[in-house]
């Protein structure tokens, strides 16, 4: 009893040391429980009570009833001694209240899975582990029932001395304990190759890499070794190059984003992942090689992309942080998307591009009036020169029609925005998928197509919207005139009228969104962060960059198209057609005259797109809904996950530090290759000569 006393009070010592180192530093992964309610947890789970009334928890208590682990009734009674020999000091069986909470507070410090580990070899509990408590542990785990490793041999020694005598300090002993994983490997290596022919059969490698290397594989991997090796026998170098490919994937991902410049979905293939590799001495050519057949044994193809590395690099950890009003799941796999779900996700496109489309007209609606007004303004013809430029006409439209003058024919503009952007990008969107790769990937040429199409699709919505609107945008221009209203234009346009300059939209529109769709993708992927993410700032910016090129190109056509669309006044030069229009305005005022507005244009397209589809994604990033079909790169953020949530699903008992306990044991199965075995049974442990 005086030594549990004593132990009690030397373990409440370090928690309240540990508690002031916290509170000097500031820092802390996991917040300490409040003592008291830890106390209250305590003592729900403890089932010894001695005679003098303390409460302690057992073996069983702790790990099987508070932790959850080994719920099978014919459990391994020795697995669970072991997992509770982390925190019984003592090594009695019990575990106190002071124990219980000094693990807490070592679940709360930064290095606590190696902390754990170590504490797990250190059965004597007197802070360094034995050559005698190595070999004790290891002989329980299910790796050393499974292959012959020699836990005397040079490497022992290299640690513990010739003698064995020596003890490993926890400084020591994650490093020890990477290295003897390595060596476990190279091990397994020799028992499959008794005459030492430098070679395995593919089903040994098979063999070792699920018994020694099972931490390291992905369900793609895993389900591929025999594949990978077509067969063959397994040299050494291959067998050691694949184990360090696997260690090195994070490696492996910034080469391939050096090599990409960058964008996640450029195909790479083997000879520029090897010219970008050489930067990094850490990546041999072998390894390459091996990496091309694994991406090529799942995805049967010869180029690599991100995604497949993420299918072989061992699971890391991530949380989704983007912010979601909806989070629906409409199918559980591409290959269950029916015609209905397509239609489904076209009419969800729609809708939000809709909204978007109205607030991006909205935004910059004053600078499409001006714009309008400087291109109908014909500088041959004397007495029609009214504005100097677009900021006097700005100026001159505020002075004789107010403020509100500037949003004249806005009303029309937003029914018809409305759908006309819904269709450009629902179309855009529908035309890319079809373009687009099973690896995410899509042509120049196809994002030209789809561009293309979304711009001669918008016509149909865009010419009646576009010619009453340009006539009450002009209507403001002579003082006095009688007041137009939209339904008078479209009674006396008629239906075939609303269609006047059809041809000079489609010369307009259709270049434009060849233009301006693949630009905005690029110029975003560009933006995009490490992680391939987008800041809502950067699909501004890349929305209006992108409007730049793509507004200005096609300034002739849109004056074309507005000298078609607008009414000629008593004395101004009239247009049958698009090139008689193009002849005469060359004629009568030159060349110059096709660049009418466009500093206006672009001032009004390029924010207006980069409003647009800004809201475009940001609206479908927050009403998410996966309807199994590509969605809006960059749109996805994420961050490393903490292990509290990685066990968001806890017993709600597991306060502070014991939010990691979980997740933290299961680490040193996932991480170091280490597991106790489960079942009461006893392991036959066949060693090879």
């Amino acid at each position: 009893v005086s030594r549990r006393a004593w132990n009690r009070d030397y373990i409440k010592l370090v928690v309240l040391k540990e508690d002031l180192i916290s509170q000097r530093s500031g820092k802390s992964n996991i917040k300490r429980a409040p003592t008291e309610k830890l106390r209250e947890i305590f003592n729900k789970y403890a089932s010894h009570t001695t005679e003098t009334g303390e409460k302690y928890m057992t073996d069983e208590d702790f790990v099987r009833k508070y932790l959850g682990f080994f719920p099978e009734e014919n459990y391994n009674k020795a697995s669970v001694t072991y997992l509770a020999g982390v925190l019984d000091s003592n090594k009695d069986g019990l575990i106190s209240f002071a124990e219980f909470q000094a693990f807490e507070g070592l679940l709360c410090a930064p290095d606590a899975l190696y902390k754990t580990a170590f504490q797990l070899f250190d059965t004597n509990g007197n802070g360094a582990v034995s050559f005698d408590e190595f070999v004790e542990v290891i002989k329980k785990t299910e790796l050393y029932s499974r292959i012959s490793v020699k836990l005397d041999g040079p490497f022992a020694r290299l640690y513990f001395g010739k003698d064995k005598q020596r003890v490993i300090s926890y400084s020591e002993f994650s490093q020890f304990l990477h290295d003897f994983h390595e060596d476990c490997a190279v091990e397994a290596f020799k028992s499959k190759d008794p005459n030492g022919t430098g070679f395995i059969s593919a089903l040994d490698f098979q063999d070792i890499m699920l018994t020694v290397k099972k931490h390291l594989l992905t369900p793609a991997v895993k389900d591929n070794l025999v594949a990978v090796t077509q067969g063959h026998k397994v040299s050494f170098p291959y067998f050691m190059a694949f184990n360090s490919l696997l260690n090195n994937m994070e490696l492996i991902k910034r080469v391939y984003l050096n090599a990409s410049s960058g964008s996640r979905v450029e195909e790479v293939n083997k000879d520029n992942l090897l010219y970008s590799s050489q930067l990094m001495s850490q990546v041999t050519p072998l390894e390459v090689d091996i990496l091309y057949q694994i991406t090529n044994a799942i995805s049967q193809s010869s180029t690599i992309v991100y995604s497949d590395l993420s299918k072989i690099a061992p699971e890391n950890y991530v949380k989704n942080i983007t912010l979601r009003v909806t989070d629906i799941k409409a199918v559980d796999s591409p290959a269950d998307r029916s015609f209905l779900i397509q239609a489904l996700e076209s009419a969800y496109r729609f809708t939000l591009g809709s909204v978007a489309g109205a607030v991006g007209a909205t935004a910059v609606y004053p600078i499409d009036l001006v714009k309008t007004r400087m291109q109908n303004q014909r500088t041959a013809m004397v007495g029609e020169i009214a504005y100097k430029n677009s900021w006097d006409c700005c100026k001159k439209v505020i002075r004789h029609e107010g403020f509100l003058g500037l949003y004249r024919g806005l009303v029309p503009q937003l029914l018809g925005v409305a759908p006309e952007k819904a269709i450009k990008l629902t179309v855009n969107d529908f035309v890319r998928d079809k373009f687009t790769d099973k690896k995410g990937g899509i042509p120049y040429y196809g994002e030209v197509i789809a561009g293309a199409c979304a711009g001669g699709s918008q016509v149909i919505f865009t010419n009646p919207l576009e010619i009453v609107k340009i006539r009450l945008q002009v209507a403001g221009e002579v003082v006095g005139g009688a007041k137009v209203r939209a339904w008078h234009v479209v009674k006396e346009l008629g239906f075939l009228g609303l269609y006047k300059g059809a041809r000079a939209c489609f010369l307009r529109d259709i270049p434009f969104s060849a233009i301006y769709f693949p630009a905005y993708a690029h110029t975003k992927a560009k933006m995009a962060d490490d992680n391939g993410y987008n800041h809502p700032l950067t699909l501004l910016a890349a929305g209006a960059i992108a409007g730049i090129p793509a507004a200005s190109l096609v300034t002739p056509a849109d004056v074309i198209k507005t000298r078609l669309q607008v009414v000629a006044r008593s004395g101004q030069t009239t247009y049958s057609g698009v090139t008689d229009a193009a002849r005469k305005i060359m004629r009568e005022e030159g060349f110059r005259a096709f660049w009418k507005g466009t500093v206006a244009r672009v001032f009004r397209s390029s924010p207006q797109f980069g409003v647009t589809l800004v809201t475009y994604e940001l609206l479908q990033r927050l009403f998410y809904v996966d309807f199994g079909g590509s969605r809006p790169s960059g749109s996805e953020q994420f961050s490393s996950a903490t292990l509290e949530d990685i066990h968001k699903k806890m017993n709600p008992d597991h306060i502070g530090g014991y939010r990691a306990a979980v997740p933290m044991i299961k680490g040193i199965e996932t991480k170091f290759g280490l597991s106790l075995p489960k079942f009461g049974h006893d392991v036959v442990v066949v060693k090879t000569s």
